[in-house]
């Protein structure tokens, strides 16, 4: 399946093939980010998609690319299990932990998990994820 805008819990979700290119470069993260001006408001990236540079975060380049999905005002959310990389750092878990507070870069087991995280995020939702979530505006 190619990366695809979904609707999901009421949001427009740029789902990104598990299959597709991975994401490699800062400029690779800017091809999601345009693909998601399409009409999306959410760009979900397959944790196997994402170079496992992102996960070392003394590389810098997660921080990189989830500074650029700030910048442009795009949610980021990495789907999949990333319990290897989280057992190996703990600034990686404190990273997670603190991303997904907020509204802009969450970290989700599977689509299902973000669509409960979506649903809570609503006006009148409760849970993780119904305060301070942006849109694009």
């Amino acid at each position: 399946m190619p990366d695809v805008i979904q609707e999901r819990a009421g949001v427009p979700v740029l789902v990104c093939d598990p299959a597709g290119p991975p994401v490699v470069t800062e400029q690779d993260a800017l091809d999601l980010i345009g693909s998601a001006f399409l009409g999306a408001q959410l760009v979900a990236v397959p944790a196997s998609r994402l170079d496992a540079s992102f996960f070392s975060l003394g590389t810098r380049f997660a921080g990189d690319v989830m500074q650029k999905f700030v910048n442009y005002r795009i949610r980021l959310v990495v789907v999949g299990d990333i319990s290897r990389h989280l057992a190996a750092s703990s600034a990686l878990r404190a990273l997670v932990q603190e991303s997904n507070r907020s509204g802009h870069v969450w970290f989700v087991p599977d689509l299902d998990a973000l669509d409960a995280r979506l649903a809570a995020a609503r006006p009148g939702g409760t849970g993780p994820g119904a305060q301070g979530v942006p849109t694009r505006g």
